[in-house]
Order: structure tokens, then C-alpha cells, then sequence
């Protein structure tokens, strides 16, 4: 590695190494590192705060890493709180691989798939018996779990935890044992299982991993991590109109969704398509500093910075000519206000007449539910012909080529098929 290679490697999108010095010195070996990364196949559509910790695992295995992918297929049946306050609800084999197939598929956005190694947790707990787990349960005490802090927190308020929820950093941890892990890379909200992983390793004579812990990232509210759950988050498989728009839509500023102990209330707030450039571009990092300078200085116009990360994200998870196209549709549709010229068309069924405007928004894709749409209306975020619609308004207030639209990105061009006779 230059100098650059190795400050991009070890600053961008990192906050922290445990331990760095070690890392270093194995980046360094020439030996080619087993990058372990498990992820949890209950949640199978990936998002851009999933995309720093890959664009990171992406960097190293351009240098000649192997990159190992652990398909949680029993830790999926257990939960990982993880700051959560309940547990995930369990899933069947068939759902597991399902959601396994949709996530390698997003995951191939930008690591190579083809140099990865692919593992099921079942390889090696499909054998294990009960003397497996007590010997596993043997090695830490159940003070040493409560120490992590959303377990702390809820044991602090009376809030229950589930034993087996105690196991599952037991179970990641043995995941590292199994595949011989040399380093382990996830979230900051991960960092209690990692070292759990480093510390089992130890008790069974490996080498322990290290663990590089990367950011969370904001969503597009500005205040909580990026989550599907949230409503806050922009999808890697997004559509180029839809990523451009949430890009767009960012605060400038933004508060820290994962705040460290001491820092001053200034230090927890954030610029957040700064952070976006830092986390997921290319951008180098002096060229960053000079756009931190002009931002600060009224040189940069925040605008502009902010269609060029749009730019760099749609290009980056489609193409550069869906970026351009992104740009174009949102100058047009956003900017100036005009309609696009390829409104989906929706037909209106005669069904639907003697119901109110929520429920076509549903049928027509607009909503995901009855209850999402009445929120949109009485949001103000619904309107036909450019004119705000009601809760209570009838289906039959939508006339033949009304345009029905959901905030600035959504709409369709209604239609009534001619009545016969």
C-alpha cells in the first residue's frame, strides 16, 4: 500500500481498529487476511449504511484479502438486540435462503462475489450438542453480558431479556473460531460481539481477530441511524429517480446517531452530506477539506455539493447516465415544478368507487397500507391535480387523467375505463 491507499484504509469510514497497530502490521505481512462479516438474513434488503462497512471490505479485498460472508441461519431463529429493545421474530429455513439469495444480490453492488466466501452458520452448529453449548456458556459470566450496554439498559429498567438472546454473542463469537477470522468488521453497535469473538479465539489457541468498527449512518431524518423500519433510509436497489430524490431531500445538518462518551453537544452534530462524501465516495480526503473550508467560508453552494453527491451515489449503484437522467428528472419535477413525462399510468377499477381516496392510493402503489395512507393525507403529502385531497374524500372526486401525486416523486396519471352501453 502507498500512503494514500493506507490513510483511505484506515480513516475513511472507520471509527475504530482494536487493535490497529496489529492490523497494520498484518496488512503488512503479505499474508493474504480472512475478512469475516456475518449478517443477519431477517432483514435482506440492504441499504448506504450498509454500504460503508462494504465499500471497506471492497478496499481490502482489492488488495488480495479474502473476503468471508457468514449467513446467520441460526442466529436468525435467536434475535441480536444490538440496541434493539425486543427480539426478531424467527424465521423458517425457506425464508432464510430467500433472504440470504436477495442479499448476495445487493451485497454484489460492490463487493466481488465471485472472490467471496460464502458460509452457513449450520456448517458447524448443525452438529453441536448441549455439551458444545455449556462449554461455550463456560468461558464468560453472565456479568461480563451485562456489561454491554443495551443489555445493561434494559436490565436497569426492569425490561426483560430473553436467555437466548444471551447466546447469540457466544454463537457470532464461535462464528470467528469456525472460519479462522483474522479480522471482523461491523457497526459500532457490534463492537461487544467482535471482542467476544477476539476473546474466544484466544481461549482456543487462535490467533485473535481484529476488529474494525465502522460508522453509523444518519438517515435521511437527520436524527436516527438509516433503517428500513425508520422510513428513513435509501435502498442500494433503490430506482435512480428515487436515490437522487432522498439525496437531495438530506438535512445539511445533521445529530450524531452514534454519539461517544464526553463529546460536547457542537461535536454530536454533523454535516451530513459531508459525512455521506467521506463514508461513501471516492472523494479524496484533501479535496473534502477544502469543501469543509468552503462550505464553512459561503464559497461552496450547499445545493450544488449536494447534487453532486446525489451524482456520485446514483452513478455509483447504477450508472453514469441514470445519474444524469436522475439529475434532469429532479431539476425538472423538483426544481421547476414541471410534471415528468413518463407518469405511470393507473386505471381505476369500479370497485373503488364507493371508497375513499386511501384506498386507492394503496391500490395504486402510492401507500403501503390503509393507515400509511391516511397519514400521508392528513399529512398534507397528497394531492390531485395540485390541490391537497382530504381523508374523507371519495374515490369518485378522481376524474378521468387527474394526476394523483404523494409528495414530490410519487404519482400516477388516473384513468376510468369507458363505460359500455
Amino acid at each position: 500500500m502507498d500512503a494514500a491507499q493506507k490513510e483511505r484504509l484506515l480513516s475513511r469510514g472507520v471509527v475504530e481498529i482494536i487493535d490497529e497497530s496489529e492490523f497494520v502490521k498484518l496488512l503488512e505481512s503479505d499474508r493474504p487476511l480472512r475478512l469475516k462479516v456475518g449478517f443477519d438474513p431477517s432483514a435482506p434488503d440492504l441499504h448506504l449504511g450498509h454500504a460503508v462497512l462494504l465499500r471497506k471490505l471492497r478496499q481490502l479485498q482489492d488488495l488480495g484479502h479474502q473476503v468471508v460472508i457468514i449467513v446467520g441461519d441460526w442466529t436468525a431463529q435467536i434475535g441480536d438486540p444490538s440496541g434493539r429493545s425486543a427480539m426478531r421474530p424467527m424465521l423458517t429455513a425457506a425464508q432464510v435462503l430467500e433472504n440470504a439469495e436477495s442479499y448476495l444480490e445487493q451485497f454484489s453492488k460492490i463487493v466481488d462475489r465471485d472472490k467471496t466466501e460464502i458460509r452457513m452458520q449450520s456448517e458447524w452448529f448443525g452438529p453441536f450438542t448441549l455439551t458444545n453449548v455449556f462449554e461455550l456458556t463456560s468461558k464468560f459470566t453472565v456479568a461480563q453480558f451485562l456489561a454491554r450496554e443495551d443489555f445493561s439498559k434494559r436490565f436497569k429498567a426492569n425490561q426483560p431479556i430473553a436467555i437466548t438472546e444471551l447466546l447469540y454473542p457466544l454463537l457470532q463469537g464461535y462464528d470467528s473460531v469456525a472460519v479462522e477470522s483474522d479480522v471482523e468488521f461491523g457497526g459500532t453497535d457490534q463492537k461487544f460481539n467482535l471482542l467476544v469473538g477476539r476473546d474466544m479465539q484466544r481461549m482456543m489457541d487462535q490467533r485473535p481477530q481484529q476488529c474494525l468498527l465502522v460508522p453509523i449512518l444518519v438517515g435521511t431524518d437527520g436524527v436516527r441511524r438509516m433503517g428500513k423500519s425508520l422510513g428513513n433510509y435509501i435502498g442500494m436497489n433503490e430506482p435512480p429517480n428515487d436515490m437522487y430524490g432522498k439525496v437531495m431531500s438530506l438535512p445539511d445538518v445533521s445529530a450524531d446517531p452514534d454519539p461517544q462518551d464526553g463529546e460536547t453537544g457542537e461535536e454530536r452534530t454533523r454535516n451530513t452530506v459531508l459525512d455521506y462524501f467521506d463514508y461513501l465516495t471516492d472523494v479524496p480526503t484533501a479535496e473534502l477539506a477544502e469543501l469543509r473550508d468552503g462550505l464553512a467560508a459561503g464559497t461552496v453552494n450547499p445545493m450544488e455539493l449536494k447534487k453532486r453527491l446525489a451524482d456520485e451515489l446514483v452513478a455509483q449503484f447504477h450508472d453514469a447516465d441514470s445519474a444524469r437522467s436522475a439529475r434532469d428528472h429532479f431539476e425538472r419535477t423538483v426544481q421547476r415544478r414541471e410534471l415528468p413525462e413518463d407518469i405511470p399510468i393507473y386505471e381505476i377499477s369500479e370497485a373503488l368507487d364507493g371508497k375513499r381516496v386511501s384506498d386507492l392510493l394503496v391500490s395504486a402503489g402510492l401507500a403501503e397500507s390503509s393507515s400509511a395512507a391516511k397519514r400521508l393525507i392528513d399529512q398534507g403529502a397528497v394531492k390531485k391535480d395540485g390541490q391537497p385531497l382530504t381523508a374523507n374524500e371519495p374515490v369518485t372526486t378522481i376524474v378521468d387523467s387527474s394526476i394523483v401525486q404523494v409528495g414530490r416523486r410519487h404519482m400516477v396519471r388516473a384513468t376510468r375505463p369507458p363505460k359500455l352501453g
